[in-house]
């Protein structure tokens, strides 16, 4: 019955091969050691004499030689790497994967399990059986092969981190990343027009070779006001020079070159030196640190700058409306002053103190952080004595922490700390820390000083509410940070004698009535001036009104308190979804100058940008503004526009990228500056979609993109975007997996087929047709069909002129070559002639001139 339907149907009967095959099974057992026997009296053939089913006889059975595999352990997957397979010493029948030691060193396993391995093959090869429980299976339709390991022999992992055997150093590179923002100004000011332009720029060139990381850092500033009579205003500088890498053994970052002191204890200053700090981004995400957050309103369409003692940290083109910056990272400490510089020429400017979850290490850990060097300013020059810094937190008992710490410089100025911590479970977490210091100034004079913290955090589950950080700080009037010390003796002068701080940020969520509450409080007093505030409550709801659905109402009410002047402020939002996809919103912005009125109307443009205009007026008349963001394959691109009658007009542009990898056929769309990115090779196939957080990445013409949006030591999942696959690609794997060191180049490849189908007849030299169930293989060893009866197949992914092999009997028999015009319809068939292989050449070297091929392309 099953004969009629499969005579005239070729397509389906290729796809159907495997089943009938299962169906023709007669007592066979699915091992490796016994040949499975089929019936092939139920196969609907011509030739029943001429069959070859010889790779489908044993299960999971894979023919001796070298295959390159993706290692999938625990379903966490490795890179693709080089497996042999050899005949068993037991059973020569059957074959087994070499599994090397350096294979078995990225498994993860606890150092009592590696002792009782056992090697085969002179200590080349894991003896499987020597871990009870253990499991390796080969599955060449994926390029996958699969290791089960028992979770008790393997150490911590969690869903979203490895352990460092796993870390990935990544591949050598250079890269050149920026960010550069343009702008230019029209000002009608006293019936006199001025015009001017301005462009600022920062970045990093960098290099990795093996583990190294190599960074310089830059940034430059041009202004120029036309009439001013002065002429262009030029600044271009290195602002540091760095090399590190990562000590997994350690679990620390090693640094060498100009750096900023890392420390949760004391205050941050520039130096040149070297440092060996804990990295907590090397720690499982329960175990890591706060990052600091900066958050503020825009007044107009604006550009924010973070910085720290003149370097650029952060720099981006934002909307009119609160913003919220959430991507520093938590290596930076101290002190970090934020500028607004919004486009109708007003500034904002305040401080912010980096703040950080008590000091708390897990029982038996025990955490340090070492630095030595010469501090210096910006422009590289030494500014102060040789110094050692040290700290550490040691894990007590569970939930009891001790720490401390000390900063010595010789006679002129010594520091040292000692504090105690304790996880109070449902209470939250709390530290308490003593730091005494000894300066002795140029003047003769000695001053001895204490400074008295308190630390707390604590999620409160059960009400939706969250202290990300609280801390207070009192410093009697004679102490002295080591960048006060540096400031008096350098410049005669001291800023900043500080005297209390207190710092709270707190969230809550009100989810009855589905409102959420963010508040950030920063209150510093000094010794000798006026008191800095800083604080900002916003209130966020969503709610539906009648026919109107999903509207969100947003309100934000802060105090910017710098050098005895208060800037206030209130900004209130309404907006309602309108159209497909978009969004339409009334805008209030009211502070000490001005108060303004906005309506606005957003929307997305396909999946990379998004845009937003705005109308509306404030006391000095109509105003008019658009912003546009688009992420392009080789940049992020934010664009703004801003006019109000009779005052100015404004037009800017910024752009973040990475250029560095252009010479490998890729380049990162933002991301950040000289941190980890991962190369994606499609096997040449261009127009690929790469999705990782955001919005997809196409590979260019030569099958390569470069993802930025990469987390150190965190278990990043790129995947193909199969809803956008091209309609002659296949993806025959879609998700990789990527474990990166901090500043690493990844590498991964997706193994995509893209070409064309046909169908065709294989005649070989002799008239004869190749066995029924032999295999045709691409010059890549991937399998692109089975030749069914009559010599019939079905081939996918083909190229025109593309040479090609057939297999039966464990080997390659003959060679096919595609014609350079193919059926249009896809279903007409071609006669191929299958020509026997030249006696010398084998599959090995078929792929040893594919692989050259490739290198040289």
């Amino acid at each position: 019955m099953m004969s009629t339907p499969l005579v005239g149907l070729q397509v389906p009967r290729t796809r159907l091969l495997p089943l009938l095959i299962a169906l023709a099974l007669v007592n066979g057992q699915v091992s490796a050691a016994k040949p499975i026997e089929f019936n092939t009296e139920m196969l609907d053939i011509q030739e029943r004499d001429n069959i070859d089913l010889g790779r489908f006889s044993r299960s999971g059975y894979v023919m001796p030689g070298e295959y390159s595999l993706l290692i999938n352990i625990n379903q966490q997957e490795l890179p693709e790497q080089t497996v042999p397979f050899y005949a068993s010493a037991a059973d020569p029948s059957i074959t087994e994967a070499c599994l090397s030691v350096a294979l078995v060193e990225q498994m993860g396993l606890k150092a009592e399990f590696t002792r009782q391995l056992t090697w085969w093959r002179g200590g080349q090869c894991l003896t499987i059986g020597s871990l009870e429980g253990m499991t390796v299976r080969p599955e060449l339709g994926s390029n996958t092969l699969y290791i089960s390991v028992p979770q008790a022999y393997l150490e911590y992992s969690n869903a979203d981190w490895d352990p460092p055997s796993r870390w990935d150093d990544g591949i050598p590179g250079l890269l050149l990343d920026y960010n550069l923002n343009a702008q230019s100004q029209r000002q009608d000011q006293n019936d006199e027009i001025q015009k001017g332009y301005s462009l600022n720029g920062n970045g990093v060139v960098g290099a990795n070779v093996g583990s190294w990381r190599l960074r310089a850092s830059w940034q430059t500033q041009i202004d120029h006001q036309t009439g001013s009579g002065q002429s262009s205003q030029r600044d271009f500088d290195w602002t540091q020079y760095t090399a590190y890498r990562a000590i997994a053994a350690l679990r620390a970052k090693l640094t060498v070159g100009e750096d900023f002191l890392n420390s949760d204890i004391f205050d941050s200053f520039r130096y040149t030196g070297l440092s060996l700090v804990s990295d907590d981004a090397m720690l499982p995400p329960n175990l890591r640190g706060y990052a600091p957050e900066v958050s503020g309103v825009a007044r107009t369409n604006a550009r924010v700058v973070v910085s720290q003692q003149g370097r650029v940290l952060y720099e981006s083109l934002v909307p009119a409306g609160p913003f919220r910056i959430q991507d520093l990272s938590n290596a930076v400490s101290g002190l970090m002053d934020v500028r607004i510089e919004e486009q109708d020429g007003s500034v904002q400017t305040f401080s912010i103190s980096t703040a950080s979850i008590p000091y708390l290490t897990r029982p038996g850990m025990v955490r340090y952080k070492l630095a030595s060097g010469r501090p210096t300013d910006w422009r590289h020059r030494t500014q102060g004595p040789l110094f050692g810094s040290g700290e550490f937190s040691w894990g007590v008992s569970n939930g009891w922490s001790l720490f401390g710490g000390g900063v010595v410089a010789g006679d002129e100025y010594n520091a040292l700390a000692v504090g105690i911590g304790r996880d109070l479970m449902a209470l939250g977490a709390l530290s308490f820390d003593v730091t005494q210091s000894r300066a002795r100034l140029p003047q003769g004079e000695t001053l001895s000083g204490g400074s008295y913290r308190l630390r707390y955090s604590k999620n409160f589950d059960q009400i939706g509410g969250q202290v990300t950080f609280a801390g207070y700080r009192f410093s009697e009037r004679s102490f002295m940070t080591m960048g006060e010390f540096l400031e008096v003796r350098n410049l005669g002068t001291r800023s900043q004698n500080s005297k209390e701080m207190y710092t709270v940020s707190y969230s809550q969520q009100f989810r009855d009535i589905g409102l959420t509450a963010y508040l950030n409080y920063d209150h510093q007093t000094y010794w000798d001036r006026d008191a800095n505030d800083r604080y900002s409550l916003s209130l966020m709801r969503y709610f539906d009104l009648g026919r109107f659905k999903n509207l969100s109402l947003t309100m934000t009410g802060y105090r910017n308190g710098y050098n005895g002047q208060n800037d206030d402020g209130v900004f209130l939002s309404i907006s309602m979804p309108w159209g497909n996809g978009g969004s339409v919103s009334y805008s209030g912005t009211q502070d000490r100058n001005d108060n303004t009125h906005r309506v606005s109307y957003s929307d997305r443009v396909g999946d990379r940008g998004n845009y937003q205009v705005s109308s509306g007026w404030n006391r000095h008349g109509a105003l008019a503004s658009g912003f546009y963001s688009h992420q392009a394959d080789w940049a992020q691109i934010n664009a703004t526009a801003s006019a109000q009658s009779g005052s100015y007009s404004t037009v800017g542009l910024a752009l973040q990228g990475d250029d560095g990898n252009r010479r490998r056929g890729g380049a990162a769309p933002g991301g950040d500056t000289g941190g980890t990115r991962l190369l994606v090779d499609t096997d040449g196939v261009a127009g690929i979609p790469i999705r990782n957080y955001g919005a997809p990445v196409l590979t260019n013409r030569f099958g390569k993109a470069v993802v930025a949006d990469i987390n150190s030591y965190y278990r990043n999942r790129i995947n193909i975007d199969l809803d956008k696959l091209p309609d002659n690609a296949e993806a025959m794997k879609s998700v990789v997996q990527a474990t990166m060191t901090e500043g690493a180049i990844g590498y991964r490849r997706f193994d995509v087929v893209a070409g064309e189908k046909a169908m065709a007849v294989i005649r070989l030299a002799d008239g004869t047709m190749p066995p029924f169930g032999a295999t045709v293989q691409n010059l890549k060893k991937r399998d692109v069909g089975i030749v069914n009866d009559g010599g019939s197949v079905y081939l996918s992914g083909i190229e025109r002129g593309e040479k090609m092999t057939v297999h039966w009997d464990e080997k390659a028999q003959c060679e096919l070559t595609m014609p350079s015009t193919l059926p249009a319809d896809g279903m007409s068939e071609l006669l191929l002639p299958c020509r026997a292989l030249a006696p010398n050449t084998s599959t090995t070297d078929l792929a040893a001139v594919q692989t050259q091929a490739e290198t040289i392309r």
